[in-house]
C-alpha cells in the first residue's frame, strides 16, 4: 500500500520545556543564569533544531503530506501502513518511537551533528529524502532491530528498543530473586539493566564505563571494555549488587539468547517497577508476587539506512 502521509515525530527542545515550566523566556533565562548556567546554549540548541525542522518540512511538503506528532502522544497514537515515520531529534526519540511504530520503517534524522552522537540517526536534513524515496519506491534498505521483552506472570508485557530497567522506583535497594542458566540467587541491588544491541551504546555503556574506571584506577588497566552484542542477543547487568548473609552477587551479568530467559521474582512490597528506554512513565508495577520473564521479543523495528 502506497504511503499517504508522513508522520514527523519530534520532542520539545530544552528551551521549550523551560518556558513551559517558567511561563516566559525571560523568567527561564533568569532561573538558569542565576544558577550560573549558560542560557545562550539553550537558545542555540533550540534555534538549530527549529531550522532543521523547517528545512525538513519544506522539503517534505513537495513529496508527501505530513503531520507532526509530539513524543508525549506516542503511546496513544496509532500508526497505519499508509504512514511514513520520520523522527527528528536525539537517538532516544528513535527508541521511544520504535515501540509504537507497528513495524513500519523509520527514517531517523539528526538535526544537529555538532550536539548529538546520532548512533541511530543516519540521515540529516540534506539527505533524508533519500530514505523517503526508498519507501515510496518500495526499494528500502533496512536495519532490523529486535526488541527486549519483559512478561509478567499476570500476562502484562513491556517492550524495549534500547533497554529495560528492573528494580525500585526510588533510590532504595531492590530486593528480588534472579534465575539464569539454571542458577538462582537472592539479590539486593540498585536494579537490573537489560540491553539490546541498539541500546548497548547507551545506558549499558555507562555501567561498563564505571566498571572500567574503577578497574583502571585499582589495577592500572586502562583498556576499554565495551559490550559487543549480536542482533539476537540481550545483555543484562546487575547494578551494585550487595553481598550479605541473605544476598549474593554471583549472577551479575550474562547474555540472553533466543532460547534463554532471565527470570526475576520481586520481593518488594511496594515501589517495584519495570520501565523501558528511560521513560519512567512507561512502566509495569513489579511488587511482591510478580515474576518477570525477560527475553527477546518476537517484534522488531525497521530503521531505514543509506
Amino acid at each position: 500500500m502506497k504511503p499517504e502521509y508522513a508522520i514527523i515525530v519530534k520532542n520539545k527542545t530544552r528551551l521549550e520545556a523551560l518556558i513551559e515550566r517558567f511561563n516566559t523566556k525571560a523568567q527561564a533565562r533568569f532561573y538558569i543564569e542565576r544558577l550560573g548556567g549558560d542560557f545562550d546554549d539553550y537558545e542555540q540548541e533550540h534555534d538549530k533544531f527549529q531550522q532543521a525542522l523547517a528545512s525538513l518540512q519544506s522539503q517534505l511538503t513537495k513529496v508527501i503530506k505530513y503531520k507532526i506528532v509530539e513524543r508525549r502522544y506516542l503511546p496513544s497514537y496509532i500508526f497505519s501502513d499508509k504512514n511514513i515515520i520520520i523522527v527528528i531529534g536525539q537517538d532516544g526519540l528513535v527508541a521511544n518511537t520504535a515501540k509504537y511504530s507497528a513495524g513500519l520503517p523509520i527514517i531517523a534524522v539528526n538535526p544537529d551533528k555538532q550536539r548529538y552522537d546520532g548512533v541511530l540517526l543516519p540521515f540529516d536534513t540534506s539527505d533524508f529524502l533519500m530514505g523517503v524515496e526508498q519507501i515510496l519506491s518500495d526499494q528500502k534498505k533496512v536495519q532490523v532491530a529486535r526488541f527486549a521483552e519483559a512478561r509478567l506472570n499476570d500476562g502484562q508485557r513491556l517492550l524495549a528498543f534500547n533497554d529495560l530497567f528492573i528494580g525500585a522506583s526510588s533510590h532504595v535497594s531492590a530486593r528480588y530473586s534472579i534465575t539464569f542458566n539454571n542458577n538462582n540467587e537472592e539479590h539486593s541491588s540498585s536494579g537490573i539493566i537489560v540491553s539490546t544491541k541498539a541500546g548497548s551504546t547507551g545506558w549499558l555503556s555507562s555501567v561498563f564505563n564505571m566498571a572500567n574506571g574503577i578497574s583502571g584506577a585499582l589495577n592500572k588497566d586502562k583498556s576499554s571494555k565495551k559490550p559487543q552484542l549480536g542482533e539476537n542477543e540481550l545483555l543484562f547487568a546487575v547494578r551494585e549488587p550487595f553481598i550479605s548473609v541473605r544476598t549474593q552477587a554471583g549472577i551479575s551479568t550474562g547474555i540472553i539468547k533466543k532460547q534463554s530467559f532471565l527470570t526475576i521474582q520481586s520481593f518488594m512490597p511496594a515501589n517495584g517497577v519495570i520501565f523501558s528506554d528511560g521513560i519512567e512513565s512507561d512502566f509495569l508495577s513489579f511488587n511482591s508476587g510478580s515474576i518477570a520473564t525477560v527475553g527477546i521479543a518476537p517484534e522488531s523495528a525497521q530503521l531505514i539506512i543509506k
